[in-house]
């Protein structure tokens, strides 16, 4: 049976990003539990912003899980990201990653990769990049694996990344190099511009899908765009899926609505 997450951005900078809730984790967690939803997808500005013992009380008092750790902060808040020309800077960008697996870990959750694999750079050739990122994500699925949990790529479209766009070229590199612990983050809303066919998709992806991102054509909670969430939610089914649909999605027209929205949507596919 497929689970509902909410999103929570700790990250100040992204006051406008695609989060639901904004206003720390207290505040996050009990308007989750209150629209009844599984689990919370927390974004930190960094592994340090999250309180474990906080966090864990949170969960346990409104009886959710935490379904995934989100690492764009390192981008958002320091510029950095895993094929960056500068050696450092994609040193720095792996610690940060892998300070962020450690806490996950701590609640069984993966971490995300998305706005943290890069984009164009001067002079870094789309080649280069693919080698760098692919021994990034060996080593910190390796160190995912050491504590006992996933680690998540997220193709992006191609307004936000030169890498990969359709979640089958990402699955055929993730094959292609034996990064046997890193699957897909695969999101509606990129996928609803790269893809002819979600559904169709998702069913040639079959176990590369490990955590989908539950968003509207226009980046707003199912139903509120055109989106054919129904025939991906059925075909996620049929490749046995049982993972999250977690609403990364603007908080339009507001938060409580925003949420309101998604959890319907979410109960009108997932019938208990």
């Amino acid at each position: 049976m497929m689970k509902s997450a909410v999103t929570i951005s700790l990250v100040a900078e992204a006051r406008q990003g695609p989060f639901v809730f904004h206003d720390g984790l207290e505040n996050g967690c009990a308007a989750a539990a209150r629209h009844g939803f599984d689990a919370v997808e927390v974004f930190p500005p960094a592994a340090g912003a999250i309180d474990r013992s906080e966090l864990a009380a949170l969960l346990e008092h409104h009886q959710l899980a935490l379904a995934a750790v989100g690492t764009g902060g390192g981008w958002l808040t320091r510029g950095l990201h895993l094929t960056h020309p500068d050696a450092e800077v994609r040193r720095e960008a792996r610690e940060f990653i892998r300070e962020i697996i450690g806490v996950a870990a701590v609640f069984g959750a993966p971490a995300i990769i998305g706005s943290m694999q890069g984009r164009a750079e001067p002079g870094v050739t789309r080649e280069q990049a693919l080698v760098w990122l692919a021994d990034a994500l060996a080593d910190l699925g390796d160190h995912a694996a050491e504590l006992g949990t996933a680690l998540l790529y997220e193709p992006l479209n191609r307004y936000e990344t030169h890498l990969f766009h359709r979640q089958a070229d990402a699955a055929e590199y993730l094959t292609d190099n034996h990064l046997k612990n890193v699957r897909l983050l695969c999101d509606l809303f990129h996928m609803n511009i790269e893809e002819a066919c979600i559904a169709t998709t998702f069913r040639a992806l079959g176990d590369h899908v490990g955590h989908v991102h539950f968003a509207d054509s226009n980046r707003r909670a199912i139903g509120f765009g055109h989106t054919d969430a129904a025939s991906a939610v059925a075909a996620l089914r049929e490749i046995g899926y049982t993972g999250y649909l977690s609403a990364e999605i603007q908080p339009l027209p507001d938060a409580e609505s925003a949420a309101a929205q998604a959890m319907k949507s979410f109960r009108q596919l997932v019938p208990l």
